[in-house]
């Protein structure tokens, strides 16, 4: 089941419901039993078909009587009167003149002549109809796709909230009073490649004296299927701070295990989950440290056994780390030590 795209799936059992409900059931278990049609209700050639019967009858038996009653309450005679100036048979031409005037009295005169409405004709406006009924079904679509994903962007961004990067790129953010330095103490990038099952990289952020501050890194949080190697959908990206208790997790996901409520369900209690975008950036925070990380490069694989967008075949991380301080002559100690940032290639 596509469990990303849940307004998508329940529109295509809408279609497909409709469509069974009026084929099978409609058409075929219980079908619609007419009753009192007259010819004005048949097709075009069902009513050529009538009027070629009666025509056939009337040059038999000339009972004009009976033509009247079976073309007289509808426009037989103007139909029969098309299809003589339309056959090529004269003898047959005559028969329908001759029933067309028992009908209407005066024969075939122009005027009488009626258009015989062509199956293409009706096969268009089924045509027609269906593709508006389409349009509609679409319509709804993209109104409810719209509605969903305002409701996820609350802060107006354009986003949703639980996309993996909802903060500029242009230096952390925090919500306390706190100085930190425009050039991060430390930068550390890292790339998983599909294959690599035993992923798991950490850096030591330090300021430039050798003052361990805390420490951070990326590893493999979860994987789908069972194939060899591991096909990897979510990635736990943490920052540990000495000053800190706590150790601030968030897991970057795949578009298909993030949409997938049961695995969402099974990584909560390793971090708050949220979706792999490129050249995107989330904030992690503790009481001493701020870490942004962004997705340098992020490419999917591309199995036949596996849904599309399901497993990372290679993403890049870059993590800054920031100090926060308390001071000014801190915060020159950090500047003294931004050029000598530390940045590895894994």
């Amino acid at each position: 089941m596509n469990t990303k795209n849940p307004i998508l799936v329940g529109a295509i059992a809408f279609v497909i419901g409709w469509a069974i409900g009026l084929f099978v059931f409609g058409w075929g278990i219980w079908p619609v039993q007419y009753q009192g049609a007259t010819p004005l209700d048949l097709a075009p050639e069902a009513q050529q078909q009538a009027v070629k019967t009666s025509a056939e009858l009337y040059s038999l038996n000339r009972d004009a009587a009976m033509a009247q009653q079976a073309l007289g309450s509808w426009n037989g005679s103007a139909v029969a009167c098309q299809m003589a100036t339309q056959t090529a048979d004269p003898a047959e031409a005559q028969k329908l003149t001759d029933v067309a005037t028992a009908v209407n009295g005066t024969g075939c005169n122009p005027a009488d002549v009626a258009p015989v409405e062509s199956p293409a004709g009706s096969s268009f406006s089924k045509v027609l109809l269906l593709a508006l009924l389409l349009l509609f079904i679409v319509g709804i679509i993209m109104f409810l796709r719209s509605r969903r994903n305002d409701m996820l962007d609350s802060d107006g961004d354009g986003l949703p909230d639980t996309v993996f990067g909802t903060k500029p790129n242009e230096g952390p953010e925090s919500g306390d009073d706190v100085a930190f330095n425009a050039v991060p103490i430390a930068k550390f990038q890292t790339t998983y490649n599909h294959g690599h099952e035993s992923f798991d990289d950490s850096f030591s952020i330090e300021k430039s004296d050798g003052t361990f501050l805390g420490e951070c890194g990326v590893s493999i949080a979860e994987s789908i299927g069972s194939d060899s190697p591991k096909n990897v959908a979510a990635i736990e990206v943490w920052l540990f701070d000495k000053n800190d208790i706590r150790t601030i997790t968030r897991v970057a996901m795949s578009e298909h295990a993030f949409y997938d409520e049961a695995m969402k369900a099974k990584l909560a209690p390793k971090g708050e989950p949220a979706l792999a975008r490129e050249n995107e950036i989330v904030v992690l925070e503790t009481a001493a440290l701020i870490i942004n990380v962004e997705l340098k490069g992020l490419e999917y694989g591309d199995s036949e056994s596996m849904p599309p967008e399901s497993y990372f075949e290679r993403v890049t991380f870059e993590l800054s780390a920031w100090a926060k301080e308390d001071d000014d002559s801190d915060n020159a100690s950090v500047s003294d030590g931004a050029d000598g940032a530390l940045e590895f290639d894994a």
